[in-house]
């Protein structure tokens, strides 16, 4: 396929502009129908809600709050001189198109509209859409025409879920800004501008595709509001990091010698082939998130996870294409220079990382307990971790939001701006349960309405504020002890209620999410690199990441430190959903960052059979472009926290942690440090498990050879550059060599395989012996393992003549021609103690 794409670049980028523009179109003239969808099944609340949208059908329209008070030498909001300025304010907002009603203070059965000290009062403004088809020029409208009545000593101030749109940055702002810090790594780490711009192209066309078709989805399934901002978020930063990881390989094999159409194919082979593996851990991780059962994150699953196979496919279709427009010109021009001048780069890593790496090496322990210190450190926090929900307390102090929400708490009280509902139906008398709730501690008043459809809803006001630990106290004192003891039957309701059953909920069901996760990563790994011992480590690296980045979020968003500096309004707790998020993400970019470090120091394992060297190759080859990749990461996660979002704020600032530290404390000193501790035993796995696990070629290896050196099926060199052996396959020098002087056949066809099954000389079938694919030119281009029946399936690049070895403990091995035609190839392998001969 990366052939194809290459070869037919304009179809492809034909194809991918029409889909982006058609999916523009189509999302622009159907719009957005986003829906929050907090309400859980089987919870009080939830039934509150039930009963109280039936027999108080919801308004249509959303409404919002003008809130005004006076001071100083200004009379109470009563005085006339106060009146003959907000009424006629209040009447011009009733007349606007799109206002449906405005219910002010000023009537008699309004007048609990007023504060007790007669300075504080406001006005609800319903209008006839919901907050999000509201047109923001009609609030902004409002809210200038209701700040008109201004003057010294009187301040109006508006808050809602409408009034909150026109304080929100332009759209896109935090994309555009993270972008722009990507492109500077990018330039950094490339020094070329056509190398930089490929990544960017790349997720910007896999991000807006995905924001497009998140559009549509609103249309048919609840996406919440905050879908799309995850889903930008997560997709920009796989959508940069995968392209990255191919780009790489790709001007590494430019540098190496090879051609630019070999090498496009090649890293799409080989990063291409971890790009798709990362992609899905990715998605599973997400889907993890429906294990919770909550309807508000089916959609972010739907959202998130579109954005990442868009991302994907951007990945490994769109970028050939785009390489193949470039040609060498991926390259700056001084690497042209040098690459003319000088020949090939050597294969061999040099440079900081590999003196890190070796540095590594030289001390394991020492750098696994400096690392563990820190993640203790910054996972404290995370012991007094509060799930509950922000809200326009929240807010910035600049914005009216904020303040009006301070206005209604100075005035009516903290738990005004929270009011909970207890919703008692059958037509039941409420006289003694509203007498036994106003004397309930921190309860400020109760009030019962009149009843509708055989209900009765009582307001309840507490003494704080909807954040606060002794609402959720009351809550509960409400449920388990006030209503029971009255004996009626009534449930306990309202925004406050059902956030904290959201939070409770999410806190029940949290460690059967982590267990999916975890467990899912560990089989993934299991099979993929055939350890038990690397799964173990990475699913402890999770916990740990996930561990310090919660401690780095309790201590800036619910400690408060940095809020002031980093101007994200005031501290609160942490919203419930945004841990079953934050997992989801950490465990997919935690399993990307793993999977292309362990794939490379497997696959040097597997050449040399030498732990040391495997994991000092790996981190030396890998370190680099993974610190790379978390730092774009880091910048455009950090950037959402101009989303003007808390959850967004939230989620950017606990990602762009989590990277930081999974990146540049854990993979590139943690997980070596301990792998070099554990010696061999990295690689161990039972018998009896190797031949019941399927094969799963995460990334095929590729020689380390460069295309002027002659070597062997493990990749080894000798001091004359001839085939020297492998200690793990046993070829010695009775083996068929492989000289890199031979012609190198690629083909023009398609990618193929060979198949087939190894036999003994008995008939029995050959379980782990194993099956090398070599080009004629001396690279590996695939290695598998027979399984239990003793069948095996190798990749073929194209059609052409290769080199088939076959090794097994206690065998001979031999190295054969094999010519492969534009099908998949069969051969039936038997293997003796004194040759290998070919059966078909």
């Amino acid at each position: 396929m990366a052939r194809w794409c290459y070869r037919h670049r304009l179809v492809v980028l034909v194809l991918w502009v029409g889909a982006l523009f058609g999916l523009g179109a189509a999302g622009t003239s159907a719009g957005t129908d986003y829906s929050n969808v907090f309400s859980l099944p089987d919870t009080d609340s939830k039934q509150a809600y039930d009963l109280m949208t039936k027999a108080f059908p919801r308004s249509s329209g959303d409404t919002d709050t003008v809130v005004w008070r006076s001071s100083g030498d200004v009379g109470p909001v009563t005085d006339t001189a106060v009146r003959s300025r907000i009424e006629p304010v209040l009447k011009e907002i009733a007349g606007m198109r799109g206002v449906g009603e405005v219910v002010g203070p000023y009537y008699a059965k309004n007048a609990a509209q007023i504060s007790r000290d007669g300075r504080t009062a406001f006005a609800q403004i319903t209008f006839t859409d919901q907050a999000n088809e509201v047109p923001k020029d009609l609030v902004r409208k409002v809210v200038d025409t209701a700040q008109g009545a201004e003057r010294d000593g009187l301040q109006v101030e508006l808050g809602g879920q409408a009034i909150t749109r026109i304080q929100e940055p332009p759209t896109g702002v935090s994309e555009v800004v993270g972008i722009a810090a990507a492109a500077v790594v990018l330039f950094l780490a490339f020094g070329s501008l056509f190398a930089m711009l490929l990544p960017i192209v790349v997720a910007i066309m896999g991000v807006g595709s995905g924001m497009m078709a998140t559009m549509l989805l609103s249309h048919v399934t609840n996406v919440p509001e905050v879908a799309p901002l995850l889903g930008s978020l997560i997709g920009l930063g796989v959508g940069i990091d995968y392209a990255l990881f191919i780009v790489t390989r790709h001007r590494r094999g430019i540098q190496r010698g090879l051609e630019p159409e070999e090498s496009a194919v090649r890293a799409l082979n080989t990063s291409g082939r971890a790009v798709l593996f990362a992609g899905g851990t990715v998605c599973i991780a997400l889907a993890g998130m429906l294990v919770m059962n909550l309807r508000f994150l089916d959609g972010v699953v739907i959202a998130t996870s579109l954005t990442v196979v868009l991302s994907v496919l951007a990945a490994v279709t769109l970028l050939p294409a785009l390489l193949g427009l470039l040609g060498p010109r991926v390259l700056s021009r001084k690497q042209r220079r040098r690459l003319a001048g000088a020949g090939p780069d050597p294969a061999e890593a040099s440079g900081p990382a590999a003196r890190w790496s070796a540095y590594v090496q030289e001390r394991p322990r020492s750098i696994a307990a400096m690392a563990l210190v820190v993640m203790a450190v910054l996972a404290l926090p995370v012991l007094s971790l509060r799930l509950g929900a922000t809200d326009q307390g929240n807010n910035q102090e600049s914005t009216t939001t904020r303040q009006a929400y301070d206005l209604l708490a100075e005035g009516f009280g903290p738990g005004f701006n929270g009011p909970l509902q207890v919703v008692v139906p059958g037509g039941a008398d409420t006289t003694e349960l509203v007498r036994t709730i106003r004397a309930t501690d921190d309860v400020a008043q109760a009030a019962a309405a009149p009843p509708a459809g055989g209900i009765t809803v009582i307001q309840v006001v507490p003494r704080t504020s909807p954040q606060s630990v002794g609402t959720d106290r009351l809550i509960d004192r409400l449920r388990d002890d006030v209503i029971p003891e009255a004996g009626v039957e009534a449930h306990v309701g309202g925004v406050t209620a059902v956030f904290k059953d959201f939070a409770s909920v999410t806190g029940d069901r949290l460690p059967y999410f982590v267990g999916a996760i975890i467990g899912l990563g560990f089989l993934l790994l299991l099979i993929a690199f055939r350890s038990l011992v690397v799964p173990l480590t990475a699913a402890l690296m999770n916990l740990i990441a996930a561990a310090a980045s919660f401690g780095v979020l309790v201590a800036v968003f619910q400690w408060g430190w940095g809020t002031e500096f980093l101007g994200i309004g005031k501290e609160g707790p942490i919203t419930a959903f945004l841990p079953v998020i934050m997992l989801s993400l950490l465990f997919g970019l935690s399993m990307d960052y793993q999977v292309f470090l362990v794939s490379r120091m497997h696959e040097e394992w597997v050449h040399t059979g030498d732990n040391a060297r495997a994991v000092r190759v790996g981190l030396a080859e890998t370190s680099r472009v993974i610190n790379c990749a978390a730092l774009i990461m880091i910048c455009v996660f950090s950037a959402f926290v101009l989303s003007g979002d808390m959850e967004g704020a939230m989620a950017g600032i606990g990602l762009a942690a989590a990277v930081a530290l999974d990146a540049f404390i854990l993979r590139t000193a943690l997980v070596p440090a301990a792998m070099h501790l554990l010696g061999r035993s990295n690689w161990w796995l039972p018998g009896w498990l190797e031949g019941r696990l399927p094969h799963l070629a995460v990334k095929p290896a590729e020689s380390p050879a460069g295309p002027n050196e002659s070597t062997g099926p493990d990749g080894s060199t000798g001091p004359d550059g001839s085939t020297g052996p492998d200690k793990n396959t046993g070829f010695d020098k009775n083996t068929e060599h492989i000289k890199a002087a031979e012609p190198e056949t690629s083909g023009t066809g398609g990618a193929t395989v060979i198949h087939g099954f190894l036999r003994t000389a008995d008939g029995d079938p050959l379980a782990g012996a194993s099956v090398t694919l070599v080009s004629r030119g001396g690279r590996q281009l695939d290695r598998v393992t027979s399984i239990a029946d003793g069948s095996y399936i190798v990749s073929v690049p194209a059609p052409g003549a290769y080199i088939l070895a076959v090794t097994a403990r206690g065998l001979a091995s031999r190295a054969h021609h094999v010519t492969v035609g534009g099908g998949p190839l069969v051969y039936d392998v038997e293997l003796t103690d004194d040759g290998a001969g070919l059966v078909k």
